[in-house]
């Protein structure tokens, strides 16, 4: 993102292909949306440890990219919690030298890397109760300078033309997962990153920041979703276009505002407090979830 880098670094847990699908159709009512993850894993047992407290029906979540967890040590977490699978939008800040040869090896499908786990292509399209959902991973570095490629960073993690153009073939769609923010987004808290806080980037790497967001906003302006939500910007708010379509940026790992639930009938979002979370996760162990 642009405001602050990430401290984490990929580390060194496998990633292996377990199956794939061309396409989920699942029937779920309400999902969770969850922001960046980082690796985190003592957040990660906290945020979902609290999802079956406070939505009990929620079986998946929609995960907006910066994930790299250690997959299967996950799955347990997520098997206590009711959790039946995690379906991850990827981000930039990935392991690319261990996703890409999954992605080429299973072009346009989601790639299950744990019992829970799925890897989403890019682009790639399902049915979510009812709702056509476009999921289009990836996103620019702006701390690029400052890592190393092929060992914390890779050219990977870019929106390329190909995803654009394959994205908007698919048409319309209702939900658009990304990591990147669009250009030109009605979010204040984003745009306030993006245009107000000093640039303190290498100008070559905002402007790749800048051309990955123009990419996002080609595909949101032809596909055209009521709802988009990604993550990235580590900053947690919503706005509305003129032509009425909605955005949502989801904080990162820790953050007010990192998990949201999701209606699919109404497309509408809510988004409990950091401190219901851990009041929940706290209270979590009385339902036998901890």
């Amino acid at each position: 993102m642009l405001g602050a880098t990430c401290s984490w670094m990929p580390g060194g847990a496998r990633v292996r292909p377990w199956e794939s699908v061309a396409r989920f159709d699942l029937d779920d009512e309400r999902v969770a949306v969850c922001g960046d993850w980082h690796g985190n894993a003592s957040w990660l047992r906290t945020v979902v440890s609290a999802i079956p407290v406070l939505a009990p029906d929620v079986r998946t979540i929609l995960q907006l990219g910066d994930w790299w967890m250690d997959a299967e040590r996950t799955d347990a977490l997520f098997q206590r919690t009711g959790i039946e699978r995690v379906l991850v939008t990827t981000g930039n800040h990935e392991p690319w030298n261990r996703l890409t040869p999954l992605m080429e090896a299973h072009p346009g499908r989601a790639i299950r890397v744990s019992a829970a786990t799925w890897i989403l292509a890019r682009p790639f399209r399902m049915s979510i109760g009812g709702r056509e959902v476009l999921s289009l991973g990836g996103a620019s570095s702006v701390d690029r300078a400052w890592r190393r490629e092929g060992v914390d960073w890779w050219p990977d993690e870019a929106i390329t033309e190909g995803h654009v153009e394959a994205a908007v073939a698919g048409g319309s769609a209702d939900l658009l997962l990304t990591h990147e923010s669009p250009e030109g987004t009605p979010v204040r808290a984003v745009n306030r990153i993006l245009h107000e806080d000093p640039p303190s980037w290498p100008a070559a790497a905002l402007a790749a920041s800048t051309e990955s967001r123009r990419r996002v906003t080609r595909v949101w302006d032809a596909v055209r979703p009521p709802l988009l939500a990604h993550g990235h910007m580590h900053v947690a708010g919503g706005g509305k276009t003129a032509d009425g379509r909605r955005v949502a940026s989801l904080n990162r790992d820790g953050g007010e505002g990192h998990l949201a639930f999701l209606d699919l009938a109404s497309l509408t979002m809510t988004v409990p407090s950091l401190r219901e979370i851990h009041a929940a996760a706290q209270g979590a162990s009385s339902l036998g979830y901890e």
